[in-house]
């Protein structure tokens, strides 16, 4: 079993046919002052598995900052079912939707397992960005 997609962004589906759509990927997040709160992350993975792999499958995901401390963490189960007479290669896709409460600026990371083995770490970094400038009136016309 292994993870060959796993990426942060701002939405994702599934299609009843099995087809991942992804949109806005990211890894920096900006926002306006600590603590803050980054509403709707979607956490996407693709896992790819051989046939002899059909079933069930623990998943577990950690947000876990810069000093090793969890932010945030859930455990599901992922479902290989059974391919067509000839497939040797199984896939899935799985989206998670996440608020994401950051106290402070820092380097974090999504720690992905399955059945026990860690299978990849996505990173992200937060930082707080530049407070807006005031609006502008648009110069007079001449």
């Amino acid at each position: 079993m292994q993870i060959d997609f796993a990426v942060c962004c701002d939405y994702a589906i599934i299609d009843r046919l099995g087809k991942l759509s992804v949109l806005g990927i990211f890894q920096h997040i900006w926002v306006g002052t600590f603590p803050a709160i980054h509403p709707r992350l979607h956490l996407v993975l693709r896992l790819k598995g051989r046939r002899t792999e059909i079933g069930d499958h623990a998943v577990k995901i950690q947000l876990l900052d810069d000093d090793d401390r969890d932010i945030m963490n859930g455990d599901g189960t992922v479902t290989f079912s059974e391919p067509p007479a000839g497939v040797l290669e199984i896939e899935t896709g799985a989206v998670l939707v996440f608020d994401v409460p950051f106290e402070r600026p820092g380097r974090f990371r999504f720690e992905i397992t399955v059945d026990d083995d860690l299978k990849t770490v996505v990173p992200l970094t937060v930082s707080q960005g530049p407070p807006n400038p005031p609006a502008q009136a648009p110069p007079p016309l001449s």
